[in-house]
């Protein structure tokens, strides 16, 4: 298949759905040859949480690209184009590479009774090249929970845990203690954890489960000083970069301070509260309400006493009044759209949401690319928020990214 068809078939798998559980995945990996242990040469380290894993993930990569080793970086969803997932060095896979390892899993899977799910795939896809470029570090975000995520078929150096919090219930439960237990599948027997800060139920069942599996937990509780330079702007990105030193630290790394501090300093993150044109646009994939929380603190520590004209897309299987609230704190007018995506919530659906929360003006439009325009017609900034794919529109549509906009998927 060329990579235009073997993106095709991929996505066609979308309409197996969510399946978690890892059978498929180990079947997927012994049909590769794939060895999903750490070792001498290889090291993995497994990220789950709520929010801030991709960020984490970015870090971590980031000082191991800086310390001379050859890393892999996993993370999902991607923002533009399929290849941003999958990561060796500071370099996107090849499309060749692409073609020829999911034409590979075509072959192998055809006459599978239970076909693998789209992330099954790409998790396969990723692992089998990391080992074939002799990847020496390799960085994996969860796409979804842990227990049962695609990824937790790997035995890394050390486990990471960002903050927990209420997200995608409908297959991880419906309490944080639930969720929690979800996350915390990632623990594996005598592998160190590192934790980011969390609530006191979601804590006591990461030392619960630790304990059960000889394992330990580390909560980082103090992030890193004012004088490192950060590229990912806010509060949490400090933290963010103190659990990632630390899970460097605790993975025997030992990496020198000040090649850290010029890594972290460099580190981009697309979608994360970044600004573009001048500062007059903000892009933030905040999809959850923690995560719009943390999004109206880090606007209020940016940009004092301002509001913005926001542009709103949510997924319909949100919890849209909870994401919606501390949004709203700090628009001064919203603009609704629709998100191109199956799970996407209607724009005039939202608008019922947003009418129902504040005074503030709001109103629709067609997509991203009539809203920004009508957008940047207000004197206040922009400020595009509520879903990751509502931003990787959005990064297309400006062309900040290569790679022609795909529907992406978990």
């Amino acid at each position: 298949m060329t990579f235009r068809e073997s993106l095709e078939w991929l996505y066609g798998l979308q309409a197996h759905g969510i399946k978690l559980g890892l059978e498929n995945t180990e079947r997927l990996c012994a049909a590769l040859d794939i060895d999903p242990a750490s070792g001498a040469e290889r090291h993995f380290i497994h990220v789950a949480g709520t929010n801030g894993k991709g960020s984490v993930c970015a870090m971590l990569a980031a000082v191991c690209v800086a310390a001379g080793k050859r890393t892999g970086l996993y993370t999902s969803p991607h923002l533009v184009g399929f290849r941003e997932r999958i990561r060796l060095g500071n370099n996107l896979i090849p499309e060749e590479h692409v073609a020829e390892g999911l034409t590979r899993i075509w072959e192998l899977t055809a006459d599978w009774a239970h076909m693998p799910t789209f992330f099954e795939v790409v998790t396969a896809l990723a692992l089998s090249w990391f080992q074939t470029q002799r990847a020496e570090w390799i960085i994996l975000e969860t796409g979804l929970g842990g227990r049962l995520d695609a990824t937790n078929i790997v035995t890394p150096v050390v486990s990471v845990i960002t903050p927990v919090g209420m997200d995608h219930m409908q297959h991880l439960g419906g309490t944080l203690v639930e969720i929690a237990r979800e996350k915390a599948g990632i623990i594996k027997r005598g592998v160190p954890v590192i934790s980011a800060p969390q609530t006191a139920e979601v804590a006591e069942v990461l030392e619960a489960t630790a304990t059960s599996l000889g394992s330990t937990v580390k909560f980082i509780t103090n992030p890193i000083g004012e004088n490192w330079r950060l590229a990912l702007r806010g509060a949490h990105q400090r933290m963010n970069a103190a659990v990632a030193f630390a899970a460097l630290v605790t993975a025997g790394m030992r990496p020198d301070p000040r090649m850290v501090m010029h890594a972290l300093g460099d580190v981009g993150w697309p979608g994360r509260f970044q600004v573009l044109n001048d500062g007059r646009l903000v892009l933030d994939g905040a999809h959850n309400p923690d995560g719009a929380r943390v999004l109206a603190e880090t606007w209020r520590g940016e940009f004092p006493g301002e509001k913005a004209t926001l542009i709103l897309g949510i997924m319909a299987d949100k919890d849209i009044r909870a994401v919606c609230r501390p949004l709203l704190d700090i628009a001064a007018r919203v603009i609704c759209v629709p998100v191109r995506n199956p799970r996407a919530l209607p724009a005039a659906a939202l608008a019922e949401v947003v009418r129902d929360l504040t005074e503030a003006p709001c109103s629709i439009a067609d997509d991203i690319c009539s809203g920004l325009p009508e957008a940047a017609r207000h004197p206040e900034r922009t400020l595009v928020a509520g879903s990751l794919f509502l931003v990787g529109e959005a990064l297309a549509h400006l062309g900040m990214m290569e790679g022609e906009h795909e529907v992406s998927a978990q």
